[in-house]
């Protein structure tokens, strides 16, 4: 070390989970708001789907989510609805056109479609070459 240079030890703090903010809102300000106050704050598909009003099986589907306790499972085909911050908790069943896929909702995914969560198209794994495969199609190289 040189001459006249001291190491600085710096401080770390250690600091809890960061708090969830939505727009500049925490979570308790969101589940307080009314559909009014919480429309602006919405991405702008959001915003226009909602100000055009659920449709009636949505509408069921946000009075049955209103109904149920946070432990239950909830199923639906609805992958149009947004999620809204009183669906927070709960575990709602998707279905992605094959099979419901649970997903339990967290803050994060307000303002978001339920389809989002439960992927329709699954990701292709391929094997080896099938039956009937050409001999040069049957290559493999040796890893």
């Amino acid at each position: 070390m040189a001459k006249g240079r001291r190491r600085r030890k710096r401080k770390i703090e250690i600091t809890g989970k960061k708090e969830f903010r939505y727009r500049g809102f925490t979570f308790e300000e969101l589940s307080q708001m009314g559909m009014e106050e919480l429309i602006p704050l919405l991405p702008a598909r959001a915003r226009r789907t909602l100000k055009r009003g659920l449709t009636p099986s949505q509408y069921r589907l946000l009075e049955k989510i209103r109904k149920t306790e946070k432990g239950k499972i909830i199923r639906t085909h609805l992958r149009n609805m947004i999620i809204l911050p009183e669906f927070v908790g709960h575990n709602i069943a998707i279905h992605n056109g094959k099979e419901f896929q649970p997903v339990v909702i967290k803050p994060e995914m307000v303002g978001h479609y339920l389809g989002e969560f439960a992927l329709t198209r699954k990701e292709v794994k391929h094997s080896g070459p099938g039956v009937g495969a050409t001999r040069s199609s049957k290559y493999l190289p040796l890893k």
